[in-house]
């Protein structure tokens, strides 16, 4: 790595903002990835194919590191084991457990239900509140994100239709908001040991729910379409997604971090402007508007916090 693309790296892992920007720009396309090619792959195997391949990745860069944090890896099994059971293996096979069942709107309306759900699972933990500017652009974001999903039409939430899979995306979202508050337990060790160590504790836990899924038949459907889904999923999703928004957390807190997933669903929106040619409407660009200033006003003051 040359000096100035090192320099460069050290500045943006120390801006919170940039990293959870870059984040919600890796998630953005993943629940759609995942909806459609849902019939080519199960859902536990697309979890799977997701992490041992990140974990591939990743496992030569974090073997120095990892061969010096796994004393401290094993004498805090517990809380590994905790954060790699509710953030690698249930939080992503729910979702996509749930997308086999579910339309996009309702998955992207429950993902918008992201910053209540963390909000309380820290104020269970720890008792700690978010503050009157984070409840404000939470409130006005959420507007945003529900403007771009019905497309400017409020009538549309009338039509919703819930069923199972919502139920399980719901799963989803609570693992996952557990995950961002309880980030803070986790051993200081490096952050590439840590991803590794996560991801392949997560990677056995699916393990025998992948052989059950395997032994009742549901195979993959090797397509072009499957393949590219998948390298998505490892590289961004997962390798990237991760190692910025845990970072993310670290900086700045769970709360903090929390109204940035509303830009999920107005990334999406853009991208399909500028990758599928679609036509920018009018409901995208005031919600993209309330988004980003709900997001500029919740980020006035950080929650107190103990880093990861």
């Amino acid at each position: 790595m040359t000096d100035p693309v090192r320099r460069a790296f050290v500045w943006s892992y120390q801006q919170p903002t940039l990293l959870a920007l870059i984040t919600m720009l890796c998630w953005a396309g993943n629940f759609i990835a995942a909806r459609g090619v849902r019939a080519d792959v199960p859902p536990i195997t697309l979890a799977m194919i997701r992490w041992v391949g990140a974990f591939v990745v990743l496992l030569p860069f974090a073997w120095p590191h990892l061969k010096r944090d796994l004393p401290t890896i094993l004498r805090r099994w517990r809380i590994m084991l905790v954060l790699s059971v509710i953030g690698i293996a249930c939080f992503n096979t729910f979702a996509y457990i749930g997308l086999q069942y579910t339309v996009a709107m309702n998955a992207v309306l429950l993902q918008s239900s992201m910053p209540v759900l963390i909000a309380l699972v820290v104020f269970a933990t720890y008792r700690e509140t978010p503050t009157l500017f984070q409840v404000i652009g939470v409130a006005v974001s959420l507007t945003g994100v529900i403007y771009v999903v019905v497309r400017g039409d409020p009538a549309v939430l009338l039509t919703l239709d819930l069923n199972r899979g919502d139920l399980w995306l719901l799963a989803a979202m609570f693992s996952w908001a557990a995950y961002t508050a309880w980030l803070r337990e986790s051993p200081q060790i490096h952050w590439l040991s840590f991803l590794v160590a996560t991801f392949f504790i997560g990677c056995l836990v699916l393990s025998p729910f992948w052989a059950m899924e395997l032994a009742a038949g549901r195979t993959v459907n090797p397509t072009w379409a499957a393949a590219a889904a998948s390298l998505y999923m490892v590289l961004f999703p997962a390798v990237i997604a991760y190692t910025c928004y845990n970072r993310a957390v670290q900086l700045a807190g769970a709360n903090w971090v929390a109204p940035f997933f509303h830009l999920i669903p107005v990334l999406g929106s853009i991208l399909a402007i500028l990758i599928l040619g679609e036509r920018i409407q009018f409901y995208h660009a005031l919600g993209f508007v309330l988004v980003m200033s709900g997001i500029a006003i919740a980020s006035r003051r950080k929650t107190s916090g103990a880093p990861v």
